[in-house]
């Protein structure tokens, strides 16, 4: 199906959702971005192209300071405030909703997720520290969801290497070689599209078993 947009008012200002609808859907993973991008990062886009074929609508979400063309993220209270303001947008009768996004949006969704009655999280490129920074953990962030969580992290992301998050009830896939964004060396053995099909096929059975 052709994606289709809608603008959403919040007290943060106007945000945006960009609809991938499924056929027949049975859940809603919304979707959103980073600090220093929009939603064309190519994680978001692969899980918009890939879901819907399995009963996954996607929705994702621009906040509002990207939408209204500025550079710099809002503050973490700001960005909770459009997510929250937002969400009943998300909501369709008889499907669940998963928050997700990656980077600055995975820490909105864990921060806000429980409180918001979502089903689970899905947490893609979590910062746990500034880069060369690991003692200022935001693990709390990340333990603190409350609900089911899958991080997909890239194995050289300066941002949290898997083998630096800490043990939790959580699951954590490794997309090899990726880095933040899940770019990988043009050497390092695999292409970009196969990096592209773990995130996939990590969100896709994990989603499946939320449902059911």
């Amino acid at each position: 199906m052709t994606p289709r947009t809608e603008s959403v008012d919040t007290p943060a200002g106007e945000a945006r959702i960009t609809w991938h609808a499924a056929r027949s859907a049975r859940l809603v993973l919304a979707l959103g971005h980073g600090a220093g991008g929009g939603i064309e990062a190519r994680d978001l886009q692969a899980l918009a192209a890939a879901l819907p074929a399995r009963d996954v609508t996607v929705a994702l979400v621009e906040q509002p300071w990207r939408v209204a063309g500025k550079k710099v993220a809002a503050a973490p209270k700001v960005l909770d405030e459009g997510w929250r303001a937002l969400w009943p947008a998300l909501e369709r009768p008889g499907q669940p909703v998963v928050a997700g996004g990656r980077s600055a949006g995975a820490r909105v969704a864990c921060r806000t997720a429980a409180a918001l009655g979502a089903a689970g999280v899905l947490a893609l490129a979590f910062p746990l520290h500034p880069p060369g920074r690991p003692e200022r953990s935001r693990a709390a962030e990340l333990l603190g969801a409350g609900l089911p969580t899958l991080v997909v992290q890239g194995g050289r992301d300066p941002f949290g290497r898997p083998g630096e998050f800490p043990e939790g009830a959580y699951e954590l896939a490794e997309v090899p070689f990726g880095d933040h964004g899940f770019a990988v060396p043009k050497k390092a053995g695999p292409t970009q599209e196969e990096a592209l099909a773990v995130i996939t096929g990590a969100v896709a059975p994990w989603l499946a078993r939320l449902i059911g």
